[in-house]
Parts: C-alpha cells; sequence; structure tokens
C-alpha cells in the first residue's frame, strides 16, 4: 500500500464529489433537458475532453492494453484505428448532428422508421450499454485493489457507488466537466509515465518495444482478419454511439460541436500512443503478469515515483468512473423518451418527472451492469461483446436512415435481430475466441438491412431528411 498513491486517488475523488455536487444544485439541474443534454450548452473544449474520456475507458487503460500487451506495438496500435477512423469522420457530422440531433437514436429511428424501430433499438441499446457499464465497475475494482487493502470485488462495490454517484447528481452538466478533468489528468500521467518507465528505466533497451512479438510475425501471431476483427468494433461503436450524438446535442453551438468533435480526435491521439507503448514496455519489463494489469502494473515505485505512479492511478481511475457514469446517463435518456415517454403518449411526464425518472433508471442501470461483470472472463471480453452488440445492430440502422433513402423498419427490425442474434451465438458456442464475433454479426446485419429492404420497399420513399429534426 502506498501512501501517496492514495493521496492522490483522494484528492481526486473529492473533487469529482465536489464538481457533482455543484451541479446536481437545483440551480444547475433543474429539468430533463438539463440532466440529458446540459441545457445545450458545453463549450468545444469541455465537449472535447467529455467525448473523449467516454470513448476511452477501462476499454482501453485495460482492455486495450491487455491486447498491446499480448500482441505486440503494430498491433496495439491498429487496435486504435477504428477509433481514430471513426471520430475523423464524426468531424464531418458534427455540425449537422448538432442542428438536428434529439436527446436519443431510438428517436431518430421513430422519425424515420417508425415506433416498432424505435423500441427494438432501445432494448437493444440497453443491452450494449449495460455491458459497457459493466466493465467500467471491473476496471475501477482493479484499480481501487492496487491502491487500497481492498480485494478486486469490493473495489468493483465502491467504484459503481461513485458512478452511479456522478451520473446521479448533476447528469451530463457534471459529467462532462468531470470528464473534461479527468481527461487533461490521464493525459498528463500517461506521457510522464512513458518518460520513467521508457526513458530512464529502459533506457537503451527501450528498441525492444518495437521488436516485442515480430518473432511471431508483424501482428504478433494474428492473422489479418483477427486484427480486423480487434479494430472494426469499435469504429462501427463510434459511430453510432448515442453517446457522441448526445454530447455533439449538448455543444452550445454548431461550431463548438465542429470544434469540440476535433479536440476529441486530437485528444484520442494523444492518448492511445502512450497506451500502446506502455502495455509493449510492460510485456518486456513484467513478462508473465495479467495482462489486464499492463499499464496500471506500472504505477509500482519500481518504475516511477509514488507521486506519478498515483497520478496514472488516479488517471486512469478517472476515466473508468467517468466512461461508466456518461453510459449510465446516456441509458437513463432511453428509458425516459423510449420508453416511459413512450407508454405515457397521452399523459407525458412533465419535465420535473423525467429528471427523477432518469434518476431512478440510472440505478437500475448500475445493478443490472453489476450483475453482467460475472458472465465475461476479462474486460477485453467483455469489451469485444458490448462493442458488436452496438456496432453490429445500431449502427447499420441509423446510417442506412441517414443516407440511404430506400431504408425500411422491416429491414431495420430485421438487421438488428440478426446482428444481435449472430452475435450472442457467436459469443456463446465459444467462436469468439478464434475470431470476434463482428466479422460475422456486421456483415449479416447489413444484408438483412439491405435484402429485406429492397423486398419491402413500396410506395413513396422517405428522405433520409425525416430522421432529422428542424434545426435549432
Amino acid at each position: 500500500m502506498n501512501i501517496a498513491h492514495i493521496a492522490v486517488l483522494i484528492c481526486y475523488v473529492i473533487v469529482m464529489v465536489a464538481v457533482g455536487a455543484w451541479f446536481g444544485r437545483a440551480k444547475e439541474t433543474s429539468s430533463g433537458e438539463d440532466f440529458v443534454l446540459a441545457g445545450r450548452s458545453l463549450p468545444a473544449p469541455v465537449l472535447g475532453g467529455t467525448m473523449l474520456a467516454t470513448f476511452v475507458g477501462s476499454g482501453s487503460i485495460i482492455g486495450a492494453a491487455n491486447f498491446a500487451y499480448t500482441y505486440g506495438l503494430t498491433a496495439g496500435l491498429l487496435f486504435f484505428s477504428g477509433t481514430v477512423t471513426g471520430s475523423l469522420i464524426l468531424v464531418f457530422l458534427a455540425r449537422r448532428v448538432r442542428e438536428r440531433a434529439g436527446h436519443t437514436v431510438p428517436e431518430l429511428f421513430d422519425r424515420r422508421y417508425g415506433k416498432a424501430v424505435r423500441v427494438a433499438g432501445t432494448v437493444t441499446i440497453l443491452i450494449a450499454f449495460i455491458g459497457i457499464t459493466a466493465y467500467q465497475f471491473t476496471g475501477a475494482g482493479y484499480i481501487i485493489s492496487l491502491i487500497t487493502p481492498l480485494g478486486e470485488q469490493s473495489g468493483a462495490v465502491l467504484a459503481a457507488v461513485l458512478i452511479t454517484f456522478l451520473a446521479l447528481s448533476g447528469g451530463l452538466k457534471s459529467v462532462a466537466w468531470t470528464d473534461f478533468l479527468s481527461s487533461v489528468m490521464i493525459v498528463f500521467a500517461l506521457w510522464v509515465t512513458v518518460f520513467f518507465v521508457v526513458g530512464v528505466d529502459m533506457g537503451s533497451d527501450a528498441g525492444e518495444i518495437s521488436r516485442a512479438r515480430t518473432d511471431l510475425g508483424p501482428l504478433g501471431g494474428l492473422s489479418a482478419l483477427q486484427m480486423l476483427g480487434f479494430a472494426l468494433p469499435a469504429f462501427v461503436l463510434l459511430l453510432g454511439d448515442q453517446n457522441m450524438y448526445q454530447r455533439l446535442a449538448a455543444a452550445k453551438s454548431p461550431k463548438a460541436a465542429f470544434q469540440g468533435a476535433v479536440v476529441f480526435i486530437l485528444g484520442a491521439v494523444v492518448m492511445i500512443i502512450p497506451i500502446a507503448v506502455l502495455g509493449v514496455a510492460s510485456s518486456v519489463l513484467q513478462p508473465g503478469i495479467e495482462p489486464d494489469m499492463a499499464v496500471l502494473s506500472l504505477s509500482d515505485g519500481a518504475f516511477t515515483p509514488g507521486v506519478i505512479g498515483g497520478a496514472l492511478l488516479a488517471g486512469a481511475f478517472a476515466l473508468i468512473v467517468t466512461t461508466g457514469s456518461s453510459y449510465l446517463l446516456t441509458c437513463s435518456a432511453n428509458v425516459v423518451h423510449d420508453l416511459v415517454g413512450q407508454v405515457r403518449r397521452s399523459q407525458p411526464p412533465t419535465d420535473r418527472q423525467n429528471l427523477w425518472i432518469g434518476r431512478i433508471a440510472v440505478l437500475v442501470v448500475a445493478t443490472l451492469g453489476f450483475v453482467m461483470v460475472s458472465f465475461f472472463p476479462s474486460v477485453l471480453a467483455l469489451q469485444m461483446y458490448a462493442y458488436t452488440m452496438y456496432g453490429a445492430t445500431i449502427t447499420p440502422v441509423l446510417f442506412a436512415g441517414l443516407f440511404w433513402k430506400r431504408a425500411t423498419a422491416a429491414g431495420a427490425l430485421s438487421a438488428m435481430a440478426v446482428g444481435a442474434l449472430a452475435t450472442i451465438v457467436w459469443e456463446v458456442t465459444g467462436r469468439s475466441d478464434e475470431l470476434n464475433s463482428v466479422l460475422v454479426a456486421l456483415p449479416l446485419a447489413v444484408l438483412s438491412l439491405v435484402g429485406v429492404s429492397l423486398l419491402t420497399t413500396r410506395g413513396r420513399v422517405d428522405e433520409p431528411e425525416s430522421m432529422a429534426a428542424p434545426s435549432r
């Protein structure tokens, strides 16, 4: 137990709780709109920071580090290629999303395809996002177990409480600002750790990083198809991620949305490089450790000074906490607008009622996420499942609705059903150990969408713009 590590973590938690309490005041968060979209008030730097912290969480600092540790630097960097490519596309979509997006992705489905697709989309999103929330609890539990005498399970419980509090308190306002602070902290901690681990600890042996695992081939023993199976889930998730669309919609202006998206892609590049480098460096310095701990274990005093190690752990913890709170928050938006709001259409809840329904939904989703953790052997396995479940079912339907005028409700429903079923079957039968389910589920979902849409197209074809809300 390192006193410096504990001190840094406690300071971080105090700051996060204070920010959450500040934005949780009735003056700051008084309506459902404030809770879900921060009153559409986010400036570009905060927007970019919250997008970055939302997407780069436990799946990166633990899952991707595991991958780089196992397969080497080239594969480790390619693992993030889907994130970089997807974020670049979001830059070009940012202004349009800010002008026309609503509260949720299923809300867009309703305008383009109808109620049935909205409900199906909501169920699918909740299944995928509960999985993403679940591995944030696991990742944060790892870190707490490294810093304190608590075990991983107890640490996960403590992390779940903090993550849930941030989502419950000030909604997107508190989440966005804590995301921004967390992004700055982790980028600083990662690069300083690279300096000590690579520049000081490895020194003249730093060249081993580029040579690690190359004896197994350029991708560390993976085939090109297997590598694609690891890179593709992040790409399809990012393109359709409801969190990204909500945050762009929360920008204070279309210009701020564009600038925030640019900050996001620049921040992503700055953050993912040290994660990959440190993951591989750990494989050289610590062969045989648990791969999930590749980056986190470098906080040990043998590799980094106490304060820097504490900053690395607290920064990683920060990313995980803010990612978890973001996914809890976006799930609550689905419950409020796509489930309760549709059931009570004749007598819609008031804005104040929506605020409290959203908070109750956060608690329910957090509980379900904690239960799901026990069904997957590692963060990386749960990450691939959750990304694929969303990317193979929601993203094709979303982009077809935006850009293909012949897409139909029947085609959308078939794509979601086929994508979800293929993902589940591939995971349950163990085939994902050899080839990730996205390589099967995504093509099947797209084929189903196109084929059924062409068979059911009749009468007047809706324009893609019908999916969009009026400009604000």
